[in-house]
């Protein structure tokens, strides 16, 4: 399901996706919003690991239909890789394109592949030393809607409008909560209620630390 399909091309993408700072503060603010309402992890679509490898974080989306995409932040900047599984396979053509700092990154099995040749339909890539995200020449054959809420101009109101669809709360969540956790700001047992009055702020014990949230 994708509910937020404002981006027209890639490259209106990347003009609108914010830095690499501010983008990994916004995966890791929807990864936890994921957490409460989404207590059961193979039912969220977005996700944070802060220990996904040595000093590197993943953030990843899966919609259960066979879309995806990774994302991993390190000292050697940002790479994403996106899949949308009924476009065709455009690793070819896409990933000899990505720098050599990425490369471990291209050729890593857990963002799939199949006959031992990666899956993707699009990447881009954000090093240590850019000015701008960065994108092969080679046009994407599609999956660009996928990161449509990272780039969102009001993030809160997107993730508001997208939660609302798919998880179908039967208390809608509160847009100030929203707004506060994906500020990052410190957990307190009523924004967690605001969201979801089912979910109390001990139970997110173990998704804080994987996730990395701020505490207070």
């Amino acid at each position: 399901m994708h509910d937020t399909r404002d981006t027209p091309d890639l490259r209106g993408l990347l003009a609108r996706l914010p830095d690499p700072a501010s983008l990994r503060d916004r995966c890791r603010g929807i990864a936890m919003l994921e957490a409460i309402l989404g207590p059961v992890w193979g039912d969220r679509y977005y996700s944070f690991d802060s220990a996904w490898g040595d000093g590197q974080e993943m953030a990843s989306m899966r919609d259960g239909e066979g879309d995806d995409w990774f994302m991993v932040f390190s000292e050697a900047g940002v790479y994403a890789r996106g899949f949308d599984h009924t476009a065709p396979n455009a690793a070819p053509q896409l990933l000899p394109e990505v720098p050599g700092a990425f490369r471990a990154h291209v050729e890593e099995p857990a963002f799939g592949e199949e006959d031992g040749v990666p899956l993707a339909t699009v990447c881009f890539w954000h090093g240590a030393g850019d000015g701008a995200w960065q994108a092969p020449s080679a046009a994407p054959t599609g999956g660009v809607e996928l990161f449509a809420l990272l780039a969102a101009a009001d993030p809160a109101g997107a993730y508001l409008a997208w939660a609302e669809e798919y998880y179908e709360p039967e208390h809608a969540p509160e847009a100030a909560a929203i707004a506060h956790v994906l500020a990052l700001r410190p957990l307190t047992a009523a924004v967690v209620a605001a969201i979801d009055p089912d979910v109390d702020l001990d139970d997110l014990a173990e998704d804080i630390a994987e996730i990395g949230y701020p505490t207070a």
